[in-house]
C-alpha cells in the first residue's frame, strides 16, 4: 500500500516553504512585526525535523533498546526545557516536579498503550514506541505548563485567603483545594476541545498520515480514537501528579505557607 504514496522531493518542499515566505512578506508589508521570528521558527523546524528524520532512520535500522531509551530520554529533556520556557511563574522545585510527573504519567500511559492496547512486540520496537511516545509527551506538555503556571499564579495572588484558611484550621490541602480544581480544569481544556472538534472540524494528523500512507480509513480512525484516549489519560494523570505533588512544596513541615 505504501508504494502508492506520493513522494515529495526538494522542489516540492521548496514550493511548500514558499507559503511561509509569503506569510512573512505579508506581515512585513503590513508593518505588524514578527516576520523575523516566523522565519527563524520555520528554519529551526526544518533543521530539527531533518535531523530527527536521519536519526530515526538509524535507530529504526539498529532496533536496540538502549538506543530507543536514549531517544526517549532526549525527548523528555527537551520537553522539560520547553515547559520551563513557557512557564513564567514557577512553583518550588519546578523541574523536579515536572520531571517526575512526566516520567510517571506519560511513561505509564505510553507503556500501557504500546504493550496493552497495540500489543507492540518487542516493547522497544522504535517504529511504534518513539512516535507514539512523542505524541503522548508532546500533548501532555501543554497540560503540564497550564497546570503549573495556573497554580503558581493563584497561590501568589491568593496568599491572604490561603493563610486565612490555615488560621481557621484548614489543612494545606483544604486551603488550596479550589486552586487545584481550577488549575486541573484549565490544563484539560486543550485536550477536551481537541476531542470535541475531532472528525468534524478537523482531521487529526495521525489519522491523515495513515490514510495518505495507504491505510484503510476505518483502521486509521480506530488508531486515532485509541491515541486520543491515551493522550487524554496522560494529560490527566500528569496534571494530577503536578498539582498534588507541587502544592505541598508551597508549605513548610509545620503546615505554614512559605514566604
Amino acid at each position: 500500500m505504501t508504494d502508492d504514496l506520493l513522494q515529495l522531493n526538494l522542489a516540492d518542499l521548496g514550493l511548500a516553504y514558499g507559503l511561509v515566505l509569503l506569510s512573512a512578506a505579508l506581515i512585513r508589508w503590513q508593518g505588524y512585526g514578527g516576520s523575523g521570528g516566523l522565519l527563524r521558527a520555520s528554519l529551526r523546524m526544518v533543521v530539527q525535523l531533518l535531523a530527527v528524520g536521519y536519526l530515526l532512520e538509524g535507530v529504526f535500522a539498529l532496533r536496540h533498546p538502549l538506543a530507543v531509551v536514549a531517544i526517549l530520554a532526549v525527548m523528555g529533556l527537551f520537553a522539560l526545557q520547553v515547559i520551563g520556557s513557557r512557564v513564567q511563574d514557577k512553583m518550588p522545585y519546578f523541574y523536579r516536579v515536572m520531571a517526575g510527573a512526566l516520567l510517571v504519567g506519560c511513561g505509564l500511559v505510553t507503556w500501557f498503550f504500546c504493550v496493552g492496547v497495540v500489543g507492540v512486540e518487542p516493547w522497544y520496537e522504535p517504529r511504534y514506541l518513539i512516535p507514539l511516545a512523542g505524541m503522548i509527551v508532546g500533548n501532555s506538555m501543554n497540560g503540564a505548563a497550564l497546570a503549573a503556571e495556573r497554580l503558581a499564579v493563584q497561590v501568589r495572588r491568593g496568599r491572604t485567603e490561603i493563610e486565612a484558611a490555615l488560621c481557621l484550621g484548614a489543612s494545606p490541602r483544604q486551603a488550596v483545594a479550589p486552586l487545584l480544581g481550577s488549575s486541573f480544569k484549565a490544563a484539560m481544556i486543550p485536550a477536551t476541545n481537541t476531542m470535541a472538534a475531532m472528525g468534524i472540524v478537523a482531521l487529526p494528523g495521525m489519522m491523515t498520515g495513515q490514510i495518505l500512507s495507504g491505510t484503510a480509513p476505518i483502521v486509521a480512525v480506530r488508531y486515532q480514537i485509541a491515541i486520543m484516549c491515551a493522550i487524554t489519560g496522560a494529560v490527566a494523570l500528569t496534571t494530577l501528579l503536578i498539582l498534588h505533588i507541587g502544592y505541598r512544596n508551597y508549605f513548610t513541615a509545620d503546615q505554614r505557607l512559605k514566604s
